[in-house]
């Protein structure tokens, strides 16, 4: 039977210095995001892979928080953009705007040409300004008019979505969550996790000021580099026909079950595929190894994918989920 992954404290390289500025980092993180390492380490891996999350969770679970303690970690830009239902196109790519003194339209650039973009309750945006994250996500430009507008090099959506209240919000398509690498679902902080936030926050309180000190902020290069190092690390071919295997897997289960069959409609895209392998090689370069192994697969397999498989309405109905579905096949496909 799959049982997660005990997290794995990575290898610290002293002839890796773009390494130890990451892991750094993410140290930073963990010790002001309490008790929700896997959401850090999946920023982390978005950030070294260009991908995007979509983080589902209650409110109050440091969700807003964690995207601005990465911000704040980084030379890069930030905006939060608030998602209502009277939320228009422009108000998120911008729009030409008429300037009486010459005559002419300039186009005046909105918040989504920010290198990290908090998409906040992504789900109560309408369908328009969906398909425009859409294709800020999918090709790293914006239309407006009969022009296209490229965004930054370093662009990060962050995007969430409040399981709780469903009255008066879009869910979004199948296509809008291919793009998100991770769908994380984000839990409630063990009980000393709570106690440590307490303190934390009566600390915070406490300063008279909180002013970042920039100088230990991770370059753009830094990224950049980390990215490359990343790509280059070594794939198995068996640990590469696993990844294949788990995604056709969960498009045609039955050499694993008939009963897996009756609960999917339809399996990953190749997307899945992309998503499975840079998460997997995100998550061994910040373990320290040059490495991919069946165990980083089987660690990302599960937020890569749970997005991307639609179940039958009869597995819906007697209560089958979608993470239930990728934990049985990571349970029944065997590992190189």
């Amino acid at each position: 039977m799959y049982k997660r992954q005990p997290v794995e404290r990575p290898t610290y390289s002293p002839d890796n210095p773009v390494l130890e500025s990451i892991q750094r980092l993410r140290s930073d993180l963990e010790a002001e995001i309490i008790g929700q390492q896997a959401l850090v380490e999946r920023l982390l891996i978005a950030l070294l892979t260009g991908g995007h999350v979509l983080v589902e969770g209650a409110p109050g679970l440091a969700k807003t928080r964690a995207i601005k303690a990465l911000a704040a970690g980084l030379e890069a830009d930030f905006h939060r953009i608030q998602f209502t239902p009277d939320l228009l196109p422009a108000d998120l790519t911008g729009s030409d705007v008429y300037r009486p003194e010459d005559g002419s339209f300039r186009f005046q650039q909105g918040p989504i040409f920010h290198n990290l973009l908090l998409a906040d309750e992504i789900n109560r945006a309408p369908a328009k300004v969906q398909s425009a994250l859409l294709e800020a996500m999918g090709e790293g430009q914006v239309t407006v008019g009969a022009k296209s507008y490229s965004l930054p090099r370093l662009f990060l959506v962050m995007a969430t979505q409040n399981p709780i209240e469903q009255e008066g919000t879009y869910p979004l398509p199948e296509a809008q969550l291919d793009r998100f690498l991770f769908h994380v679902r984000v839990d409630y902080p063990p009980r000393e996790a709570s106690r440590e936030i307490l303190r934390l926050v009566r600390d915070e309180t406490l300063r008279e000021s909180q002013t970042g000190d920039t100088a230990g902020r991770l370059t753009r290069a830094d990224v950049f580099a980390a990215r490359r190092e990343v790509l280059h690390l070594h794939l198995a071919e068996p640990v590469e026909e696993y990844i294949v295997e788990l995604v056709e897997a969960s498009r045609a289960p039955g050499a694993y079950g008939r009963d897996l069959v009756d609960w999917v409609r339809w399996g990953a895209s190749p997307r899945g595929a992309i998503a499975l392998e840079r998460g997997a090689r995100g998550r061994a370069w910040l373990s320290g190894r040059d490495f991919v192994t069946p165990e980083d697969v089987q660690a990302i397999a599960p937020d890569a994918l749970r997005h991307r498989i639609l179940l039958d309405y009869e597995a819906e109905a007697e209560g089958i989920s979608s993470q239930r579905f990728v934990e049985e096949l990571l349970s029944r496909v065997p590992a190189p």
